[in-house]
Parts: C-alpha cells; sequence; structure tokens
C-alpha cells in the first residue's frame, strides 16, 4: 500500500517537527529566568599614558575584574561571552568604545571570578583626547544558548579619570 520511502518520509517529517517543538519551548524556558548579575571593576593603576609619533593617545591600567554571572546560566545556556570596554566621549564622536578585556565562560561553576590583570588589549584614541578625560567602564555579557535567541547585557561602572599629562 505506501511504499518504504513514503513511510520514512512520514517518520522522518514527524521526528523533525517534535525537535522543532521542543527547541521552541526551550527557547520560551529561557524568558521564565530573572538573572540577576552583580560586576565590579576598580582602576587600580595607570601604568603608562603615552602619545604616539602619530598622535595618538595609548594608556595601559591595571585592574581588578570580578564578577558573579551564574544567575545567566540556565539548563539552555552554552556559554557567555563577556567583555569589559571604556567608554567615553569627544568632540568627534559622542561614544568612543574600546575593548580592553574579554573572556568566555563555558559553565555555571566558572561564572564566578575575581581577575588582577592589566588591559589586554591596546587602549587607543585616535587623537590627543584622552588627556584629562572621564571615562566609564562597562561589562558587557552575550547569553549564547543552546537554541533560541542571543540575550545581550551590560553593567556601567563610571566615574574614572585619566591623568592630564602623559607619564
Amino acid at each position: 500500500m505506501h511504499s518504504f520511502g513514503y513511510r520514512a518520509n512520514a517518520l522522518l517529517t514527524f521526528a523533525v517537527t517534535i525537535l522543532a517543538i521542543i527547541c521552541v519551548m526551550a527557547s520560551l524556558s529561557d524568558n521564565l529566568n530573572t538573572p540577576n548579575p552583580h560586576a565590579q571593576i576598580d582602576v587600580l593603576n595607570v601604568n603608562w599614558f603615552q602619545r604616539h609619533p602619530n598622535g595618538n593617545d595609548e594608556v595601559s591600567l591595571t585592574l581588578n575584574i570580578s564578577a558573579d554571572l551564574q544567575s545567566l546560566f540556565t539548563w539552555n545556556t552554552k556559554q557567555v561571552f563577556v567583555f569589559v570596554a571604556a567608554e567615553y566621549g569627544t568632540e568627534k564622536n559622542s561614544l568612543n568604545q574600546v575593548s580592553l578585556w574579554d573572556g568566555i565562560i563555558p559553565s555555571k561553576e566558572n561564572a564566578k571570578f575575581w581577575i588582577h590583570t592589566t588591559n589586554k588589549y591596546a587602549f587607543v584614541d585616535q587623537g590627543s583626547n584622552l588627556r584629562g578625560k572621564e571615562f566609564n567602564l562597562t561589562m558587557h555579557w552575550h547569553v549564547m544558548p543552546k537554541t533560541g535567541y542571543m540575550f545581550a547585557d551590560k553593567k556601567v561602572i563610571s566615574g574614572f579619570h585619566l591623568p592630564e599629562e602623559y607619564r
């Protein structure tokens, strides 16, 4: 009556439909989680602050980064990408963002951390706009699920100042 190919097609279609329904349910279940992450960033030292021959300012900072991002993890979370950015304004651009440090958190057990480090990436401004500049340090996190949409949020920590003179 029905050939083997017809029966295999019906079975495969049914299996893919059930899998799609389970993926949608998993993605929707993440909406029930209300994360409450905590982050703190301290600038311990301005290691050096110099002007390059091409006119660009560069800064090296020593940072204490501590965070508890365990509440971001659910059974649907694959990993969390975290980065710290310096944010400041200039006359030319109202918002400048420079990534200073980043990391990938693979599991809930690794989501509570404390790091004492210098900036991993160069803090460079195109021009001599950093002298005496007030800036914010912002911790951004992107939650990458096993299925569903990626969630991103941040915490802004303000009140940091760069020196008036080069060192």
